[in-house]
């Protein structure tokens, strides 16, 4: 049997994310085996990571069974342990150099045994599986460590758990230790299973420099229902947080003999782009890949700032520009572009080797003729979906083509669509010219990828950036000049110190603005560094080696794409020693996993590459793809003129004693409309099937009473909803006569800055300029400084604050199907309140009934009659299928 190709390399990840071990079982003997304790301590100190899962089970079956230890880790992560316990006697893993480890591993395929223990899995996730036969009542421990340096991303760190124990389990406990000496800025939690039920087990603790986050449910909290033994755990537990920051040169920090430098600073201007957008628009880019790059595509255009250079080229079997030149980002430009883009089709070839060429030729021609302003950043952002078919198709020749063209003086930045796409090819492509590749995953959120992408590269704050040290200070120093600094990015800089080091470590920073040059100066103390890191009892001691040691490794492996094959093992070389020294599982090394005599002998653990390549033969990049999210700038106050406002105070007074029909017909305003409303029978109303309105908003001073409203008239489909400044909320929408429904509703809030984007298909946040994709009906729930967003299984999602109104959105799927919108809590509104739903908070009086039918009532707010009438509609606010309420039923 010829065994398969081992698979290795590690992916930019900016997440953490631990799948808690997972036990499986014959049908036959469900929970034979059983997990009575399972942790996870995970420990951050100064963003690096180190992770501990212990899961330790027992076989309550009266014959032999089966444990499988099962967990998921981030691709940029290194394993650094794995053991197992049986019977009291532990079976460590060994980590070897892969040659030496590949005759086991081709014995054990030889065996007919699984000897790949690591799979790549999603688009972030390395899965981790481990099986071993258990006796009767015996008690195996598995014990998984790896780590990983966080890596800052659109102005966060993340660390994602991925919890799915499928089982209850008697101790279930999560610690997350964070230790940051330059103060933590902001703290977030976020979870897909999370209920309500659920929060009291989740306990967040801060100060200024740490935060412990405690997850510890309880069995009967783990419990889906008394009927049910399921467990509801089972999703995502997200902790995102950054760090304070100043006008300095960042922040040096020193453990046992080794300093690590973060540079982000604050305070610097945006410096001009130009960006060409080079757009595979062949054949195997037609349907949804070229919808969702058009989607993008205009996103990204609208976020060109006026100072900005820009120009498009599309390509199939040719390419063809869209300017003859760069163009500024005019409010002109941009609308022609979105229209081009908007217009693009996919057939024909891929065209790769022209298309970046005439790119090269654009921006060569507009430095020399100095189109350009002045200090300013050129780019190429190149998205394809295949490899090379027309023109020059050979991948090694375009890579040189390329990197002559560009000489140095431009940087360019891949996007591969799909898995169709030679992402090795592209990789070498970006970093031989100073960019990154990304991997685009073919889902739904596509677009959101694209958009995400760009905005890490869309806002560059220096260039040639170099940190400079002592000599006679500090050693073996990382990668110290980098050719871009970006918004919400972070530079990393680690080194040993000399025997001899000064009392004091200095640097000086220094990078170029468009118009000068800019220098940072900083200084530490070492003994003072040295003495902050031994207090604390949660923080991993001597992590700030294995960080020099884990972040020189990645750099040795991401400069072994582009040297010479005589460069390359002398890389290599460095590389492996450093694995081996500090046992990390690389792409260069393998662990060997042993098991009890009488059981598979030998298993091996080696990491999986993004395109299934070995990579110590075929000398592919360790890097792989990363999970893109649609980033837009920070959400501001809407501004109102952009809405329709149908009854401001500039329009005509709604008669009083004009009241919708019993059926839902259009309200009469005079000289807004000239309709008249069907006569009706009060006596005998026709029958008419029970509908959600469009919007319920409790009545303020009348308890339990709700007023429904429908929107059956507006001048414009853009609708000024809810805003109210003293509370930072507004709440806007596109209404769709013709469907009588929402198209989209948007909630934005000042603090925190966020916005939440609801369409029918799914629901956006941005925060700043990050955003998330979440499906409806998926269990969320968020807790940030002064707000918390929920959504359970119902779909029903929850904006609220102590002191803020809260606001629900729901996709209906029920009668009058659409999107929903709720109000609670509004006696929190303040007396500025305003829209055409807010008005109904403000001086709302009551006529009395009519005098022939007291189901109707005329109701005064802001100085405007509306006609009122008392009828049964469907409370769409807990969900399908809805409850039959009676209320004052209003028509806009």
């Amino acid at each position: 049997m010829k065994p398969p190709a081992p698979a290795h390399a590690c992916a930019i990840v900016l997440v953490l994310l631990p799948l808690l071990a997972v036990l499986q079982t014959t049908r036959a003997q469900k929970n034979a085996i059983d997990i009575y304790s399972l942790t996870v301590d995970s420990r951050v100190s100064s963003r690096f990571a180190h992770t501990v899962i212990t899961s330790r089970v027992v076989n309550r079956a009266d014959s032999m069974q089966e444990a499988t230890f099962q967990m998921e880790l981030p691709k940029k992560a290194f394993i650094t342990n794995f053991s197992m316990i049986i019977d009291g006697v532990m079976y460590p893993g060994n980590i070897k150099q892969k040659d030496a480890a590949q005759k086991q591993y081709s014995a054990a395929v030889a065996r007919g045994e699984s000897a790949g223990l690591v799979k790549a899995t999603g688009r972030k996730m390395e899965q981790f599986q481990v099986s071993v036969s258990v006796a009767p009542s015996a008690k195996v421990t598995f014990e998984l460590v790896y780590e990983e340096l966080l890596k800052r991303r659109l102005g966060v760190y993340e660390l994602l758990l991925k919890v799915q124990p499928r089982q209850l389990v008697k101790h279930l406990q999560m610690d997350i230790h964070i230790f940051e000496p330059q103060g933590i800025s902001f703290l977030e939690t976020e979870s897909t299973f999370m209920t309500n039920e659920l929060a009291d087990a989740l306990t967040i603790s801060q100060n200024q420099t740490k935060a412990h986050i405690r997850f510890k449910p309880t069995l009967s909290q783990q419990q889906k229902s008394a009927e049910q033994q399921d467990t509801v755990v089972d999703g995502n537990l997200i902790i995102r947080y950054d760090v304070n920051r100043t006008l300095s040169g960042g922040s040096i920090q020193i453990e046992n003999g080794y300093f690590v430098h973060y540079f982000a600073p604050e305070g610097l201007s945006m410096i001009p782009k130009n960006v060409i957008f080079v757009i595979d628009t062949s054949g195997s880019m037609m349907g949804k890949k070229i919808r969702q790059t058009r989607e993008a595509l205009i996103k990204i255009l609208e976020d060109l700032r006026p100072e900005d250079h820009f120009n498009l080229i599309s390509f199939s079997r040719e390419a063809t520009q869209w300017k003859p030149s760069l163009v500024p980002a005019s409010t002109q430009n941009v609308e022609e572009a979105k229209k081009y883009a908007n217009s693009i089709k996919a057939q024909g070839g891929t065209n790769i080797n022209d298309a970046m060429l005439m790119a090269v030729q654009l921006l060569d021609t507009a430095t020399r003729e100095e189109q350009l302003p002045s200090g300013s950043v050129s780019l190429f952002l190149l998205l394809t979906d295949g490899d090379p078919t027309v023109g020059e198709t050979n991948p090694t020749k375009i890579q040189k083509n390329v990197q002559e063209a560009i000489g140095g003086q431009y940087s360019l930045f891949c996007l591969g669509f799909g898995f169709d796409v030679s992402y090795a090819f592209l990789e070498k492509l970006a970093l031989d010219n100073g960019g990154l590749a990304r991997r685009i995953y073919e889902d739904s959120d596509s677009a959101l990828q694209l958009q995400d992408f760009y905005q890490e590269v869309a806002n560059p704050l220096l260039t040639a950036v170099t940190f400079e040290y002592p000599s006679n200070a500090v050693e073996e120093v990382t990668q110290d000049n980098f050719r871009l600094f970006f918004k919400g990015s972070e530079m990393v800089v680690a080194g040993k110190l000399r025997a001899q080091s000064p009392e004091v470590l200095s640097a000086i920073v220094s990078g170029q603005l468009p118009t000068e040059n800019i220098t940072f100066q900083m200084e530490s103390q070492v003994a003072k560094q040295e003495e902050e890191f031994q207090k604390p009892k949660y923080i991993f001691h001597g992590f700030m080696e294995r960080l020099w040691a884990y972040l020189t490794i990645h750099q040795l492996l991401e400069r072994m794409v582009s040297v010479s094959d005589a460069d390359k093992q002398a890389l290599e070389t460095q590389a492996l020693g450093l694995s081996l020294n500090y046992s990390f599982v690389t792409p260069l090394t393998s662990m060997v996993v042993t098991k009890p005599e009488g059981q598979e002998q030998s298993q091996v653990a080696e990491k999986p590459v993004d395109n299934g390549v070995n990579f110590s033969k075929a000398g592919v990049s360790p890097l792989g793809g990363v999970h893109l999210r649609l980033l837009k700038e920070p959400p501001g106050f809407l501004n109102p003129s952009r809405y329709r406002y149908p009854f401001s105070n500039s329009y005509p007074r709604v008669p009083s004693g004009i009241a919708s029909s019993s059926s839902g017909g259009p309200t009469t305003l005079d000289g807004y409309l000239d309709e008249t409303m069907e006569e009706t029978s009060p006596t005998a109303p026709p029958p008419a099937p029970i509908q959600a309105p469009t919007v319920i908003l409790p009545l303020p001073g009348q308890s339990g009473d709700q007023l429904c409203v429908d929107i059956k008239l507006t001048p414009g489909p853009l609708l000024l909803l809810l805003s109210d400044p003293d509370q930072g909320l507004e709440v806007t929408g596109e209404y769709k006569m013709e469907k009588a429904q929402f198209s989209w509703i948007e909630v934005t809030f000042k603090n925190p800055q966020l916005q939440v984007h609801v369409s029918p298909e799914h629901v956006v946040v941005t925060r700043g300029r990050r955003s998330s994709e979440y499906k409806w009906k998926e269990t969320l729930f968020v807790v940030m400084p002064g707000l918390t967003m929920t959504m359970d299984k119902a779909g029903l999602l929850l904006l609220s604050s102590p002191d803020k109104v809260t606001i629900g959105l729901l996709s209906w799927d029920g009668p009058g199907e659409g999107l929903r919108l709720l109000l609670r809590d509004t006696d929190r509104f303040s007396s500025h309140v305003d829209g055409i739903l807010g008005r109904f908070y403000q001086g709302v009086l009551w006529g009395p009934p009519d005098t022939t039918d007291d189901s109707k009532r005329t109701l005064r707010a802001r100085g405007f009659d509306f006609d009122a009438t008392r009828e049964l509609k469907l409370d769409y606010q807990e969900g399908t299928p809805g409850t039959e309420i009676s209320c004052w039923s209003v028509a806009l």
